[in-house]
């Protein structure tokens, strides 16, 4: 049994990683629904929390349904991030995630996400103030390093692990690296086979199909997997994973009904949590990864993107069932959302 702190996964767990504009809690209750063992929140800036910014503050939404869940905080300020931690533990989700692996320029270039991969020291020291500050178990998700000359993944997990952070999450690539080329897992699992290590340690990068999921399960020894990009328009694949763990078979491609429900749970989760307007505006971003690979459907798509009236985007989507209703999704390539996409998936 996996277990952070008292929180009990199951006997491999799989992750829903924080991915900005993308893990609200429409989202992840779709994704929890679907086999998700544990979800997180898209990254809140501590300084954002300590401001009142409503913003950050909305991202603090822990729903019932969605639990257990992580609320993931990012700063370089290490008494902002105190501070942010403290009115997070007044939240009550189940975790505290730090990010330290976001690699875009705007986070990392001021010493936040993996930008504080630059100074270690700095990163121990923030991590145990928060340890220190909250009741909450703290987590951390993190990169291999900065670049291919500090690659010390392996003693920083010691370190972390040694002032009380509960499990770690990695994923395996550079900051340098932002996205580009094949995750490494390599040091992951160096990391896993540290006798010294006792948390659970999570792999994270490119795992997008119930075969690699569990060779790399096999050859890196992680205590479960965190999947990102490889979730977007397809929440199944949590289910598909641990069908395939169970029984050797894989499941077949979620078909045009299938994906039509789901389009129209995550909208209907959407409008309960943030109302009609702002839902319909912001789901607007995940159609094309429910309906990829459909031929001829720029008529379609660009109805579900213009038109603003729930009623009129469910006809839509029940006109979409009825003419694509034989559509094999099998034919489609299982190709992650382009990387500049709005994510930010450390």
């Amino acid at each position: 049994m996996v277990r952070i702190a008292d929180i009990e996964l199951g006997e491999f767990p799989f992750l829903l990683a924080p991915m900005e504009d993308v893990s609200d809690p429409p989202f992840r209750m779709l994704c929890k629904s679907h086999g998700a063992d544990l979800v997180f929140t898209e990254f809140i800036s501590s300084e954002g929390l300590i401001r009142d910014a409503a913003k950050s503050v909305k991202k603090l939404d822990v729903l019932a349904k969605e639990r257990p869940v992580g609320i993931q905080i990012f700063g370089s300020d290490i008494d902002s991030m105190v501070e942010a931690a403290k009115i997070i533990d007044a939240v009550k989700p189940d975790l505290l995630d730090i990010n330290y692996g976001c690699p875009v320029k705007k986070v990392a270039c001021k010493g936040a996400g993996a930008g504080i991969l630059q100074n270690i020291p700095k990163m121990v020291q923030m991590t145990k103030a928060i340890v220190d500050a909250t009741n909450l178990p703290v987590t951390v998700k993190t990169r291999l390093g900065w670049d291919e000359q500090s690659k010390n993944i392996v003693e920083v997990a010691e370190r972390l692990q040694d002032i009380g952070i509960k499990a770690l999450s990695i994923h395996g690539r550079t900051r340098v690296q932002m996205y580009k080329g094949d995750a490494d897992w390599t040091l992951i699992g160096k990391v896993k086979e540290n006798p010294r290590m006792h948390i659970p340690i999570f792999g994270n990068g490119d795992i997008n199909s119930p075969e690699k999921a569990l060779d790399y399960k096999n050859r890196y020894g992680v205590d479960g997997i965190m999947i990102g990009r490889a979730a977007i328009g397809n929440p199944w694949i949590f289910n598909q994973i641990k069908h395939y763990f169970a029984t050797g078979e894989k499941l077949p491609m979620p078909n045009m009904d299938m994906r039509v429900l789901a389009a129209k749970e995550h909208l209907a989760h959407a409008i309960a949590w943030k109302g009609e307007k702002l839902a319909i505006l912001e789901m607007r971003r995940h159609y094309t990864n429910y309906f990829k690979g459909i031929p001829h459907f720029k008529e379609y798509r660009q109805k579900l993107v213009t038109l603003e009236d729930y009623a009129a985007i469910l006809a839509v989507m029940q006109d979409i069932l009825k003419q694509f209703a034989d559509f094999d999704f099998s034919t489609v390539s299982a190709q992650e959302p382009p990387l500049d996409a709005p994510v930010c998936d450390a």
